[in-house]
């Protein structure tokens, strides 16, 4: 009877979890155009804060002055993120029809090898269709970028208002400070290892001779941010490139193969020794997270979906009875119904 008792109360909690999470997913996804500033201005602060300790603490510095120098330290490194990311943007737009032209030539030799096998097909239909894909997919894919870091003005002010509101001299404890130090030393890490990919890609892309080599040295660094499928976009970006400019197999494959083998080193090998234990997600819940950010909160929802996912677990596991849940995201499968008998 005890047995059914928990059991009946295990399938009641999960049902009332399950309607919370349909009521705040409804809620982020009508509410994104304030809460994604919000959250972006969250993790900046998170990042930021031990200078603006720093300054208060051990430098004595008043603190206005404090708050003023690490909010222009904030908006000068956003400001280089967005040159970096919108040169990278205009760079690939302005060269996409050169490349299309390139990459629709070849396909037409292709086609007539194609066809001496007596394949037919509507060949001037498929290649404007491709004239026409690839620069709508640059301008749209990259213009919601842009317009992304258009909105960096409201996440200043959110900056400012987490800055002004915190205290340097309270001591944080218990899960706000779990929270604080997991985040951080997250996005610290991400972001060096990050940088690191960004840097190797450019080389070995200048390296082998393709043009573009910085762009998307510059789009690793950023995608690096997606977990899982950022490096597996980054690495296939170069191709319709490699393709138009070499025509040859050997180089497109070593463009597609060395910046490939390059990310999954860092990705698998280097970056879990780094962050040890990490964040405590299940590479699956990772998956997970990313498709329900995504569907949220789209490209950007993807680059927030692991810390924002960490944050939840954090919460869950200070809870007795949501901590099931919490080992779920690790990975730790529920124990239901009563143990089998030695």
């Amino acid at each position: 009877m005890i047995d059914i008792n928990k059991e009946h109360d295990w399938l009641v909690t999960s049902s009332i979890i399950i309607i919370a999470v349909v009521a705040i997913g409804t809620t982020l996804l009508f509410a994104r155009s304030v809460l994604i500033p919000f959250v972006l201005a969250v993790f900046i602060y998170l990042l930021v804060s031990p200078l603006l300790d720093f300054q208060i603490l051990r430098l004595k510095i008043p603190r206005p002055i404090a708050i003023t120098t690490t909010l222009l330290i904030v908006l000068i490194i956003l400001t280089l993120i967005y040159i970096l990311a919108s040169q990278a943007i205009q760079t690939i737009i302005s060269t996409a029809g050169q490349y299309t032209d390139d990459f629709t030539g070849l396909m037409e030799k292709m086609f007539l090898k194609i066809k001496d096998w007596g394949i037919s097909f509507d060949q001037q239909q498929i290649i404007t269709n491709l004239q026409n894909a690839i620069p709508k997919f640059a301008t749209n894919t990259f213009g919601k970028i842009i317009s992304f870091f258009s909105g960096v003005t409201l996440v200043s002010v959110f900056v400012i208002f987490l800055l002004i509101g915190r205290d340097s001299r309270a001591i944080k404890k218990d899960i706000y400070s779990d929270i604080e130090k997991q985040i951080r030393r997250y996005i610290f890490t991400k972001t060096t290892i990050s940088l690191i990919t960004g840097t190797l890609v450019w080389i070995v892309l200048t390296l082998s001779g393709l043009k573009l080599a910085a762009v998307f040295g510059i789009l690793a660094f950023l995608l690096n941010f997606i977990p899982s499928i950022g490096s597996i976009v980054a690495t296939f970006l170069p191709l319709p490139v490699a393709v138009a400019q070499f025509q040859s197999f050997w180089p497109v494959l070593l463009v597609i193969l060395i910046p490939g083998m390059t990310q999954i080193t860092i990705g698998n090998i280097i970056e879990p020794k780094i962050m040890g234990k990490g964040l405590q997600l299940h590479p699956v819940v990772i998956l997970l997270a990313l498709a329900f950010w995504g569907l949220l909160w789209g490209i950007i929802g993807m680059f927030l979906a692991v810390p924002m996912t960490a944050i939840i677990r954090i919460i869950l596991m200070r809870f007795e009875t949501l901590k099931s849940i919490g080992r779920l995201l690790a990975g730790q499968l529920p124990e239901i119904g009563p143990k089998p008998a030695d």
